[in-house]
């Protein structure tokens, strides 16, 4: 008996709504492979930071974007990230390169670069992948399409969080930061940040992370099961 067709899982959503964590874990509780766009984005904005490129200049960032290697190496919690073959894992998640990540990422030359090798990552299936406009722009027919959302005060709180602070001062201005980054990212010309049609949204506000992938398990579980 054949194995069941594995399947393309698009997760979309803001900054702070738990996406990579999320997206890590499920694709291991199915034994895929996790994809995780943003993760290209910010290596491509770091080597821009370090050449420099500027951040504005779309056609010199889309060549800089061809001759940059980068590689996704699954791990349990996360990927570890190669730009040209070195580790810049724990680089790209400083607060500098977030901010040159959402710049960059805006331009639609550099934009077509990044989504050509990530249809190309994906294009065998047994992948989650996650990002801003996976199911919209990425993999439009993906199998199971899911958007997660949460409160912005609470995208905040979990940013904070995770960098081991719980000032309420950095708080507020980490919510500034994510609404502008919203705003931005729902207002660009180019593949803006908003559920695909036949997305499932999933408000994670008032969940944790084990109920999130439990509830996206269930959704994959029953897509599997229609297809046989």
């Amino acid at each position: 008996m054949s194995e069941p067709r594995k399947l393309v899982i698009a997760i979309d959503g803001p900054a702070g709504s738990g996406k990579s964590t999320i997206a890590a874990r499920l694709a291991k509780k199915l034994g895929y492979v996790n994809l995780e766009s943003g993760a290209m984005y910010r290596a491509l904005a770091l080597k821009a930071m370090e050449q420099p490129v500027a951040l504005d200049d779309d056609e010199a960032l889309r060549q800089l974007a061809t001759r940059s290697v980068i590689e996704l190496e699954p791990r349990g919690e996360g990927n570890r990230v190669l730009l040209d073959g070195r580790d810049v894992s724990q680089r790209i998640r400083e607060a500098d390169v977030t901010l040159a990540a959402s710049q960059v990422s805006v331009h639609p030359p550099v934009r077509r670069v990044m989504v050509a090798r990530q249809r190309e990552l994906g294009a065998s299936g047994g992948v989650v992948m996650e990002g801003r406009d996976i199911g919209t722009a990425v993999f439009p027919n993906a199998d199971v399409k899911i958007f997660l959302d949460a409160d912005p005060k609470v995208r905040a709180e979990r940013r904070v969080l995770q960098n081991g602070s719980k000032s309420a001062e950095e708080t507020q201005r980490v919510q500034a930061e994510i609404v502008a980054r919203d705003t931005r990212d729902r207002t660009r010309a180019t593949s803006p940040l908003v559920p695909a049609s036949d997305a499932v949204v999933v408000d994670t506000t008032n969940k944790n992370i084990d109920q999130v992938v439990e509830e996206l398990e269930g959704i994959v579980r029953q897509k599997l099961g229609e297809r046989g």
